[in-house]
């Protein structure tokens, strides 16, 4: 029986991505990956690494030092409970600066190579599959290999551009919404089971006299086709504002819980009762000022406090 996988991208998907990582004490795992690989594996997925290492090629990194690096990822896996399969890296590049590795390679994403090689080696069904990745090249690798896709785009990332590049199946604003993508997918294909029962004779052919007998507005259908043609350009900007909204809400869903948000939400709710203190003093029949002004400034004072709290986190 053939195994289904979960390809899954390294930089920016499992870890934090500073640029090109030769240290094995610049692995950070990002928030709910440990979580999100539990899950997935207890869907019954093989979990899988699948990564462009060109760093290798440029001799930023040497290759013992990149095991020194995975080595690493796994170990705060498995410290979060998490563990993955194998791990597949390509360290070619056309343009390197170590001549052994200075060559293109079927296995440089967008090339499906690593894929078709895992499936090979571990038995697996790449249609059951899937990739997960931020970028094109996870995109258009697991297209080609003949996988579902999901792309990770998270709003303070680059922006993906669909122009000239493969559409992925799915969008998603981090791994945590990526296995939630996966589990209702799942969810819904295991419920198509129902075959909708075509129309009968009767049905089709009243269906085709009400059609015959309704009548027709050219002019009506023209002036219907001028209207959408000039609403056309104000549309596409409601929709994207509205995408970017909806990205920005799934990123705050999908969020880890951080106690900055939590102190920032204490601090706020202070704030609020130091007001309602202010305006109480102010409406006392004894009517003080030094109660007043203590009041409003501790209300100014928290509310600084409660706005550095989100600062701080919107930098984490």
């Amino acid at each position: 029986m053939s195994n289904k996988a979960i390809f899954l991208d390294r930089d920016n998907t499992l870890i934090e991505d500073p640029g090109y990582i030769n240290n094995p004490d610049q692995v950070k795992l990002l928030d709910g990956a440990a979580e999100a690989l539990c899950e997935l594996a207890n869907m019954g997925y093989k979990l899988i690494v699948a990564s462009n290492q060109s760093a290798v090629a440029r001799g930023i990194v040497s290759e013992s030092v990149l095991n020194e690096i995975h080595n690493r990822l796994k170990q705060l896996l498995a410290e979060n409970g998490a563990y993955l399969d194998r791990i597949y890296y390509c360290p070619y590049h056309p343009d390197g600066v170590v001549q052994k590795y200075r060559k293109e390679s079927d296995c440089r994403k967008p090339n499906p190579g690593m894929l078709l090689t895992a499936a090979d080696e571990m038995n697996i069904d790449l249609g059951q599959s899937w990739v997960i990745g931020d970028s094109a090249r996870d995109v258009e690798a697991g297209l080609r290999a003949g996988c579902r896709t999901v792309l990770i785009e998270h709003p303070s990332h680059h922006k993906y551009h669909e122009q000239g590049k493969p559409n992925p199946d799915y969008r998603a604003v981090n791994i945590k919404e990526a296995v939630n993508i996966i589990k209702k997918h799942n969810r819904l294909s295991s419920n198509t089971t129902a075959v909708t029962q075509p129309p009968t004779i009767e049905q089709s052919t009243q269906q085709t006299a009400e059609e015959t007998n309704q009548p027709v507005h050219e002019e009506a259908e023209t002036i219907t086709a001028e209207r959408e043609i000039h609403s056309n350009n104000s549309e596409e900007l409601l929709n994207s504002i509205l995408k970017q909204l909806k990205t920005m809400q799934r990123a705050d869903m999908f969020g880890e819980f951080s106690i900055m948000r939590l102190m920032a939400g204490v601090v706020q709710v202070v704030v609020l009762f130091c007001l309602l203190l202010s305006i109480w003093f102010l409406m006392s029949p004894n009517k003080q000022d030094n109660p007043v002004f203590i009041s409003l400034g501790f209300a100014m004072v928290l509310q600084v406090m409660s706005l550095t709290f989100y600062i701080m986190q919107g930098r984490k």
